[in-house]
Parts: structure tokens; sequence; C-alpha cells
């Protein structure tokens, strides 16, 4: 079975009004349950990081993240820091597989990479140089499943409240471009072309060695061309998330509820049901701003069209609920949101799941009016993911 994987989107002023919009889709195995947790800042940390197959140096200070991570891994699909940056990776197949390059020896995780530079970057380009540095001292690899081989590349998708960067990689080797206005997205192909802004050290000299690039002009050299797979995987959602993107974003006021609305789209193949080879296991929503709080949304539960989205603010004694942490003894089990939830689906067309979407546009409206007029005190805020996972609890109960 041809693996499918996830969608990455961000939209940047001047198309929207509030900051910058994140949204990604987390598309795994089946059975592989997504966990939303919450590690607070750390000022110390151990000499060393254990990470999901290898350590790595430790980087100092943590930063406050909320991960939607598969319960048996380290890393995290997506997430965000308290700074407001956020990030989601993508499983992408390259040309170079070979010797430092392949995927099957156990390294660094995508996934690890995405925890990592949120626990450790300021902003998004501080972000994107942790990853990278990183990426060329450990390598990446090992298989990205808990029950299987499957093993790729990484592409990243890395924003914060003024602008995002797009990383794609292959091996140890990477290059990025920065995005500073309208939108982008990214799938499972690289992307890449000429317009590259930052590159790993010896990059072309690299692709020419190895016979991936015969040009003899610099500027022209094509990243994605060079590395990127024959019939690469995802060509034709990250076109359609485009399209998307584009229709959404036309009236110049895109917001989280438009990329509720992307990632509940299962004519494109972007959203995909819990019978999927690969269902979209999570899904998360980000509004980043420099002016009033970033508000990050979470489902913590498969396939965003049955799911509701639920907020988290950063705050100063934010707390989450154990519903949506799986078992310390078992941690590729289920969470009770997600057993709930799945047990719930079962009933085709339900009444409780439009009560659920219905407070799930409530609490967008309500939201929105508290953080536009919040002050310094976020204290009425540090429940709120818990308030309302909790709530969906007891409608399932």
């Amino acid at each position: 079975m041809e693996p499918k994987s996830c969608d990455t989107f961000v939209v940047l002023p001047p198309l929207t009004n509030h900051g910058v919009v994140f949204g990604k889709n987390s598309d795994r195995p089946q059975n592989e349950v997504q966990e939303v947790v919450y590690f607070p800042a750390s000022d110390t940390s151990p000499n060393t990081i254990q990470c999901t197959y290898i350590e790595v140096e430790a980087g100092g200070p943590k930063k406050a993240v909320i991960l939607s991570k598969p319960g048996w891994m380290w890393g995290a699909e997506m997430g965000a820091n308290e700074c407001g940056v956020a990030i989601g990776n993508e499983a992408v197949w390259t040309k170079d597989n070979e010797g430092n390059h392949d995927t099957s020896i156990k390294r660094l995780l995508g996934m690890d990479l995405v925890r990592l530079g949120l626990e450790r970057g300021s902003t998004a380009l501080e972000a994107l140089d942790v990853i990278t540095g990183l990426l060329e001292k450990y390598g990446q690899g090992g298989p990205c499943q808990l029950d299987g081989d499957l093993s790729y590349h990484n592409s990243f998708l890395i924003a914060d409240t003024s602008e995002a960067w797009i990383l794609e990689t292959s091996g140890k080797h990477w290059a990025a471009v920065q995005i500073t206005s309208g939108y982008r997205n990214i799938s499972n192909g690289l992307t890449i072309t000429t317009k590259i802004d930052k590159h790993s050290d010896g990059l072309i000299e690299y692709a020419k060695e190895k016979g991936l690039w015969n040009g003899d002009v610099i500027g022209e050299f094509n990243f994605a061309e060079a590395f990127g797979s024959s019939g690469q995987v995802g060509d034709s959602r990250q076109k359609s998330g485009e399209d998307l993107l584009k229709t959404l974003s036309a009236s110049k006021d895109f917001k989280e509820t438009d990329m509720f609305t992307i990632l509940r789209n299962t004519d494109t193949d972007i959203c995909r049901s819990c019978d999927s080879p690969f269902p979209t296991q999570g899904s998360q929503v980000s509004t980043l701003s420099a002016f009033r709080p970033s508000v990050h949304w979470f489902t913590a539960t498969p396939d965003p069209s049955k799911s509701v989205f639920k907020p988290f603010v950063f705050t100063p004694n934010a707390v989450i609920s154990k519903h949506t942490k799986c078992p310390e003894d078992e941690k590729s089990g289920e969470h009770t949101l997600y057993t709930l939830h799945k047990d719930s689906m079962k009933d085709e067309g339900n009444e409780m799941q439009k009560l659920l979407f219905a407070m799930e546009a409530d609490c967008v409206k309500e939201l929105d009016a508290i953080v536009e007029s919040v002050g310094e005190d976020l204290s009425e805020l540090d429940e709120l993911l818990k308030d309302c996972v909790e709530t969906e609890v007891k409608f399932y109960r």
C-alpha cells in the first residue's frame, strides 16, 4: 500500500486580520493513537535528551510546549510553544538514500526534530536553525510507525507570529524558503525549486558529486528536481490544498474556522476517515499573533470532519486534561477521549455530534472576544483546553 501522509498549511497577512494561521492534519497508520500533551517550561535540563531512538545533546532551558504526538513516540507530529512558534512535519521520499542518508537506520525522526525545534526555538528562524543543526550532526532515520518499517526523509513548515519557513531535507542536506506573506502548503513531495533562502553547506557540490544535478550555474540549481523522487506522493493533495487556500483566503479575512474547513475536506483526501489505511489521527490549527494571545486548537481525536477543535492558550499556570494522554503503562493504548469519541462515531449523523459542532462554533466566537480584550492576566484561560475536553467527555458518557 502506497503510504499517504500529512498536509500542512499556513496563511499570513495581508490575507488574515489576526496574525498567522497555521494548520495540519496528521495522518498515521491505523491504530496509532495520537495524544495531546503539555510540558511546562524548564530552566534545567540533563546533559543529554533521549529521543525516540537516540540521545542528543541538551539545549539548555526548554520552552513550554503543547504537542500532538503518537503515544509511542518521543517526538511530535505537530505542536506549538509559548513564544508563538508552531511546527508540523511531512514525510518525503528522495533519490538520495545511501550511507548517512539511509532512512532505515535509527537516528532522529522528523517528529523528534519538531519537538526539539519547539522546545528550543523562540522564533521560526531559531527553530529552523535548531532543526538543521541537529539534522546535520545526527542525521535522520528509523522506523516511523509502531508496527512496521516505514521510514522517510522530512519536510517542515515552521511558523511564528510574523513569518513562516518551509524546510525540506534529504538525509543531512536541506534547503529552506522564507514566507512573509500570502499562503503556502506542503504535502509529501519536495516543493522548493530555484528560490532558496538558506541551505546546507556544500549542497550543490554534493548534488553534483552524487550525479543528482549537472547544472553549471548555481542560480539555476533546483532542489526539488535534484533530490525529488519521480511521481512524488502527495502531489495531487498539495495542489488541492493550494486551491482551497486560494479560495478561502480571497476575502483577505482568513481565520481559524477557514483552516478547520480545509482540514475537514474529504473530497481532496486531505481529511481521511478511520477506515483509511492512513487515517487522519489528529489535527491542529494555530492562530499566531504578536498583539493578542495566540490560540492553538486541537482535536485529539481522529477524522476532523467528525471531531471538534478545542482551544489552548499558553498561560503561566496552564493545565490540560488527563483524558488526552495515553496510559503511562501502555503508550500505544487509547486515551479516554479517543475511546469515547470512537464509540460515539459508530452512530452516523448522531445528535451529539451536531451539538458538539454547535459548541465549537460558540467557543470560537466567545474566545475571539476574550483574547481581543484580555489584559496581562491570563488566569481565566488556565484550564481552557481542560474544560473543553472534559465537557466533550461528559457528552459522550
